[in-house]
């Protein structure tokens, strides 16, 4: 009974830090809210070589794999090679200046999405970067893509921003690690080419629309609801007057016509998919989903990625706007709180199995 009662004390001290570090973060979400459209143009663009990354963790193996004779007849001829390299571009750099030079890039852009797609914008600002300086002829840009899906105006609007790159003639490919569903797949299909891991979930093609009800509970209480409009279908569901079979037919109406412009979509941007037999909302893992055509090729992004520095110089291109001083302290209270919650489970789970 008394490991009970320190137990049970122990709970109510948890559950009282937990109420307290939700109300703190909440204030501090509410603030940075609020200070978000005073600093919506404030960021910067971030440029990284993924050649000179993956170079780094070549050398960085094939060191700790030598001996010590081995390592410094290594550093010497990699010395050599440095100095011809700086020779090659010093003579490089007047064609370069004159705007001839010949070097292709691979533009890689990232997306992850929510159910808000609100990674639209840090996409859009890299874009518009990246369509700045591309070159048609020999350019290629590559996204590596991770949505389940979302809101349908904010992906749609998150696939014309990619429709932008394919509009102006830039080689465009995207690569699915894990899952491009429903909208995320809506951003896929604008690509030239999909490449896709084994196990990684793509399609859904279809519209869902759900909301709960409490009109019965309302009508139990005595509670009336009214709702008061202005043309025929300005309301047709509601959460707490009651539906008619009018309004639900019509929601029901506009789902189906959000369907068929889904399906157009993707028809248009890829032609050869059969589109009657894979959009009716349900998904395909990778290699499935290559059978039915919905991808093009089995390939993890590192795959794709290193094989594309053997065609060129391969540029990482993201957008990152500033955080303010109350988006930093919510960041750093969310993580500590993450790690408390799950330090407490772990130790619970633990003490169970004892």
């Amino acid at each position: 009974m008394e490991f009970l009662t320190e137990y049970g004390l122990f709970l109510a001290k948890v559950a009282t830090f937990l109420v307290a570090a939700v109300i703190f973060v909440s204030i501090i979400v509410s603030a940075t809210q609020r200070d978000h459209d005073d600093h919506e143009g404030d960021g910067e663009l971030k440029i990284r070589k993924l050649n000179d990354q993956y170079k780094r963790l070549k050398e960085s193996i094939q060191a700790r794999l030598m001996t010590d004779d081995e390592h410094k007849a290594w550093v010497k001829k990699k010395k050599k090679e440095n100095k011809a390299e700086k020779k090659s571009a010093k003579k490089q750099k007047p064609e370069a200046d004159a705007g001839k030079s010949e070097k292709r890039r691979i533009y890689v852009i990232d997306f992850d999405g929510d159910i808000k797609a609100s990674d639209t914008d840090t996409l859009r600002r890299s874009v518009s970067a990246v369509l700045s300086v591309a070159d048609p002829e020999k350019d290629e840009v590559v996204v590596r893509l991770e949505s389940g899906g979302g809101l349908v105006h904010a992906y749609g609007l998150a696939a014309a921003q990619l429709d932008r790159i394919r509009a102006k003639g830039v080689p465009l490919t995207a690569c699915v690690d894990k899952v491009a569903a429903s909208g995320g797949y809506m951003m896929a299909c604008v690509a030239d080419r999909i490449v896709a891991s084994p196990f990684a979930i793509l399609g859904s093609i279809g519209v869902v629309a759900q909301l709960p009800n409490f009109h019965r509970l309302l009508k139990k209480n005595d509670v009336d609801f009214e709702v008061l409009t202005a043309g025929e279908h300005k309301r047709t569901l509601t959460v707490f007057g009651e539906n008619t079979e009018k309004g639900r037919q019509k929601f029901l109406d506009d789902l189906e016509d959000t369907h068929v412009l889904f399906k157009e979509y993707v028809s248009e941007r890829r032609p050869d998919l059969d589109i009657q037999a894979v959009a009716n909302g349900d998904i395909w893992f990778g290699r499935r989903a290559l059978e039915v055509k919905l991808i093009d090729e089995i390939k993890t992004s590192d795959e794709y990625l290193i094989e594309a520095c053997e065609r060129g110089e391969v540029v990482s291109v993201s957008f990152q706007r500033k955080r303010t001083l109350p988006e930093k302290l919510g960041l750093a209270t969310s993580s500590a709180l993450e790690h408390s919650v799950w330090k407490l489970l772990s130790a619970f789970r633990n003490q169970k199995m004892q």
